[in-house]
């Protein structure tokens, strides 16, 4: 409960203004490509919902074009068709994501927690609502993401963030984190199914399944 309530933020607050700081300059590099390589904002602003799934301004670097519709990404048949050459780039690299530090300065957001969700997405926010997944604040990514987000149902997302929700802890947290980390570096589903067993105590709870996965979907 110590770490769920003050030291997870803690920790968040310390690590997002130290990377916000040592990233400034590739953050900058970043803007003006966005910039100079489309047209169009440079931030792609949208309101998502966060803990206890009140609103918020989420934002990330824009990868696609003025023209692509506001839907879901596991709704578009042809996706490649709206994203730009460096939003390509950004998305496979998870650049795109980097503004969020600015969430997480801000309070809205963690580095692990459910993804904060859009209005697309309104069947999987009721059903947070329902098994307390909304109860924590949302992250830059978390269990569903190292399980595959967008091959997912509905129902599974929600189950896998209410499970998060019930289970915070610093070894599930670090665990995450590792995974995804490198999961990105692989860009490939290098990593097993994570799982967390409600049966266990909290430091064996996780455990790694047979069936491989992609982390590399966006949302």
């Amino acid at each position: 409960m110590v770490y769920r309530r003050f030291l997870k933020r803690f920790f968040d607050l310390l690590l997002a203004v130290f990377l916000f700081i040592i990233l400034l300059l590739p953050l900058v590099i970043i803007a003006l490509i966005v910039k100079l390589t489309s047209k169009g904002p440079i931030l792609f602003i949208q309101e998502r919902y966060g803990r206890n799934s009140r609103l918020f301004k989420l934002y990330k670097f824009r990868s696609m074009t003025k023209s692509a519709p506001q839907i879901a990404n596991s709704k578009f048949t042809d996706i490649q068709n709206y994203i730009t050459p460096f939003g390509m780039f950004i998305r496979k690299t998870s650049l795109d994501e980097l503004p969020q530090l600015w969430n997480i300065i801000k309070g809205d957001m963690s580095f692990i927690g459910p993804r904060p969700l859009a209005s697309t997405d309104i069947k999987v926010i009721k059903l947070r609502k329902q098994n307390g997944g909304d109860s924590v604040l949302p992250g830059i990514s978390g269990l569903a993401q190292v399980n595959g987000r967008n091959n997912l149902s509905d129902e599974d997302k929600a189950s896998y963030d209410g499970k998060y929700a019930a289970h915070v802890t610093i070894s599930v947290d670090m665990l995450l984190a590792v995974e995804t980390f490198v999961s990105v570096l692989k860009r490939d589903g290098v990593f097993k199914e994570t799982v967390i067993d409600d049966n266990k105590s909290d430091k064996n709870m996780v455990r790694h399944d047979e069936e491989s996965i992609d982390v590399s979907s966006k949302s």
